[in-house]
């Protein structure tokens, strides 16, 4: 293991256990002598890592009380950096709560960019920047914690249908955004199920980071699983939804890559059929209905009748008096 390497493990060992090390057993962990360790723990303390540790009367070396969790600079290209604030927009457009630490990385960022459009970045910052005490940041924070460090989180949860709130310990695997349900979940084993659950930030009321570290299993690849998904309900099997859209909206439909599966067949109208393989329907609903009347269910037949009664339903309502709600 280089120095390089080795500074980096380092911060990870302190960060996984708060009860700290001894030098000789960092030196045992590391495969190198102790007198490298001290050296190494010097530099930690220095520009660029800054990490605030403190040596306890027992001679163990651990993170100081209250430290945040701060990474060495990063340098990228101004193309790098646009990639970036784009990212953090979209996800700020998709969330349902206000995140402020997506306010606080694009205000960073645009401290770095030049002038002429750093100013721009950090005016968009400065609305996104929210209550850092609010329940989500806090919880927000507990669980990026949690995932970046290898460390167990205690949850209070409710489900969407549920009237309880129940407590979970969860190993957070993987943290995944999404447009569908404007949200962003977090995916990983946990107790009670004892198996590997999705979670909804939104949804916990309390977060609070273990002692108690995990492995994510060398089985485990959330992002394959995820790539077949709309959203981010994934499962093994997948069943092949087949739309068939109006000549209106072809060519924007044709614009985009939708999903990995997709499959666009031409029509002699001018319109197209799109074919898709996805483990769960429910979050290709609210997609299929934002087309209205130019997207048609072709396959499966369920989907296409449930479809078809709620757009059934729409219609319904809209021959119904606003005001008074007697149908017209």
């Amino acid at each position: 293991m280089n120095r390089m390497a080795r500074l980096t493990y380092l911060q990870r060992l302190f960060y996984r256990n708060p009860r700290g090390y001894r030098s000789s057993e960092l030196a045992e962990l590391c495969g190198t002598s102790q007198r490298s360790i001290n050296r190494d723990l010097e530099e930690l303390q220095t520009e660029p890592y800054y990490l605030p540790l403190v040596l306890d009367d027992d001679w163990r070396w651990r993170l100081m009380e209250g430290h945040r969790f701060t990474l060495p600079p990063v340098h990228l290209s101004l193309q790098e950096a646009a990639s970036l604030y784009l990212a953090a927009r979209l996800l700020a457009r998709v969330s349902d709560e206000p995140n402020p630490f997506v306010g606080r990385a694009l205000m960073a960022l645009g401290e770095a960019l030049p002038p002429e459009v750093g100013a721009q970045v950090q005016k968009v910052a400065a609305t996104h920047l929210g209550d850092a005490d609010s329940r989500f940041a806090k919880v927000f924070e507990v669980i990026t914690l949690g995932w970046a460090t290898g460390r167990k989180v205690r949850i209070r949860h409710q489900g969407l249908h549920s009237a309880h709130i129940r407590e979970y310990v969860l190993s957070p695997y993987l943290i995944e955004p999404s447009s569908v349900g404007y949200a962003t979940y977090v995916i990983g084993y946990a107790s009670y199920f004892e198996a590997v659950r999705t979670f909804k930030l939104e949804r916990i009321s309390e977060a609070e980071l273990l002692s108690e570290t995990f492995e994510v299993p060398e089985e485990y690849c959330g992002l394959a699983l995820l790539s077949r998904a709309w959203g981010v309900m994934y499962g093994d099997e997948t069943t092949q939804v087949t739309l068939r859209f109006s000549p209106a909206v072809a060519r924007r439909v044709k614009e985009s890559r939708w999903h990995p599966s997709q499959e666009i067949e031409d029509r002699q109208d001018g319109g197209c059929i799109l074919r898709v393989e996805v483990p769960h329907l429910l979050e290709m609903k609210p997609w299929i209905r934002s087309w209205g009347p130019d997207c048609e269910v072709l396959a499966p037949e369920a989907l296409r009748q449930e479809v078809a009664e709620e757009m059934q339903r729409a219609a319904e309502a809209y021959r119904r008096d606003p005001a008074s709600g007697a149908s017209l």
